[in-house]
């Protein structure tokens, strides 16, 4: 038995019917495919290395403390790991698989995750689609998992799987004493981190200045005027891809400079300039918001399945057409954010939830999801490995993403990398975003100007 950590608390309470908090990736690999018992032996000599695959949300006693993970006695892999085939050949099967898939909850009565093996690509190839709730990992996190899952050789042999025998299952008694003592654990650290306030009021009145820094910066109005990127959405989803070259990243940063983040905010910048226009959607002078996730994680923390992050909200200028211009401001403006305390004031505000009681935290965390009109879309780049992985046997050939949308967010672009190129994936609520590939197009494009203006600067 163990308390779910805050932040993970939080994304299981601002789930409901229409907001689905689970992530997940698209690994598309060489063939022949593998047998379904081949993959599920797999699977199964791996869930030794990741014990929280095999454990279920337990709610606390009345809901006085946070969610509690215990075993699954009656944990059953087939019941986690499916098997289906899209029409051979079929251009668009794959990304409507992902959207149908992604667009159910996954079953809180269950362990969190589910992996799908799907048959019926184009050139013989055959892919794994994973999805995992955002209570248990975050993007770090669940690239870390996916170094366990998977193999870094294609000859490395079978483990056997170790015997399991699940904890018995807890008591009321038992449940309502764990949580109690957890409370208290909470009051005598929230009463260490008063006292140590005081003690040292200098410091403490530094910090308060940061976060409230940081703060007024995260609520600085952007020039939006009311999008259609921005509204209520509905329980289902849409998803589609992209991938760029990293060789070509490093290309438009040799001409321009910045970081590869900032060309490709730049790139994404440009997809939301082009859907915006071809909806007929004034883009004059015009900056879009973004959340961008960033990672608290310490090199001490690698491999713990649990979230720790922060945030950043990043201004794209979608007003500016010329994209080397769009990529200087967006340079700049990515400057101004790491001297903003932003991540300070997000990390704090995120903090505040370890000394509420959860009921309070829980509804908190419901009522901003629902009131944050002034982001429109959110954006994450997570690095992942230059070394093939393989399942199987069979090589990874291609690594795409998938970031969950909720309260007035329609559309959020997750990008992954992985041996060489930058993955893109695009999730967009179904019936807003109809036009979901018009982003992706336009993303695309956003990167051959960025190229042909490089040739054009050093040539």
């Amino acid at each position: 038995m163990e308390r779910m950590g805050s932040l993970d608390a939080v994304f299981i309470a601002v789930e409901d019917a229409v907001n689905h908090m689970h992530i997940g990736s698209v690994g598309i690999f060489e063939g022949p495919a593998p047998t379904y018992s081949a993959v599920r032996a797999l699977v199964a000599s791996k869930l030794q290395f990741v014990p929280r695959y095999r454990q279920r949300v337990r709610e606390a006693p009345v809901s006085i403390g946070r969610p509690l993970w215990i075993d699954d006695a009656r944990f059953d892999l087939d019941y986690h790991l499916r098997h289906t085939a899209i029409p051979t050949n079929d251009p668009r099967g794959l990304e409507e698989l992902v959207a149908r898939v992604m667009a159910r909850p996954l079953d809180r009565h269950r362990p969190l995750w589910e992996m799908w093996v799907v048959e019926g690509l184009t050139d013989d190839r055959w892919a794994i689609v994973s999805k995992v709730h955002h209570c248990m990992v975050d993007g770090i996190a669940g690239s870390d998992l996916l170094g366990v899952v998977m193999d870094a050789r294609a000859d490395t042999p079978l483990l056997p799987p170790e015997p399991w025998t699940p904890a018995p299952e807890p008591s009321r008694f038992d449940l309502a004493r764990y949580t109690a003592d957890m409370a208290l654990e909470a009051a005598s650290t929230f009463v260490r981190e008063v006292v140590g306030a005081f003690v040292h009021p200098s410091r403490t009145w530094d910090r308060v200045t940061e976060i409230a820094a940081g703060v007024g910066h995260m609520v600085y109005p952007a020039r939006r005027g009311g999008s259609s990127l921005s509204g209520p959405i509905g329980p289902h989803r849409r998803w589609t891809r992209t991938r760029v070259s990293l060789d070509d990243i490093r290309t438009v940063r040799g001409a321009f400079g910045g970081t590869v983040n900032d060309v490709v905010l730049a790139a994404v910048t440009r997809g939301f300039r082009e859907l915006l226009l071809a909806r007929g959607e004034p883009v004059d002078r015009r900056t879009i918001t973004t959340l961008i996730p960033v990672s608290m994680r310490t090199a001490d923390a690698r491999g713990r399945l649990d979230n720790r992050v922060s945030a950043v909200y990043a201004r794209l200028p979608i007003g500016i057409d010329d994209p080397v211009e769009a990529l200087a401001a967006i340079h700049a403006h990515m400057n101004d954010l790491k001297g903003s305390h932003e991540i300070d004031a997000s990390a704090a505000i995120l903090g505040i939830e370890d000394f509420m009681p959860p009921v309070v935290a829980a509804a908190l965390a419901r009522a901003v999801v629902h009131a944050q009109e002034v982001v429109q879309t959110v954006a994450t780049n997570v690095p992942g490995p230059q070394t093939p992985l393989y399942v199987c046997g069979r090589r990874m050939l291609e690594a795409y993403p998938y970031v969950p949308i909720a309260g007035h967010i329609r559309i959020g672009v997750a990008i992954w990398s992985y041996c060489g190129d930058l993955y893109f994936g695009v999730t967009g609520d179904w019936e807003s975003t109809r036009d979901l590939d018009r982003l992706a197009i336009g993303i695309d494009v956003g990167f051959e100007d960025l190229l042909k203006e490089a040739a054009s600067a050093t040539g």
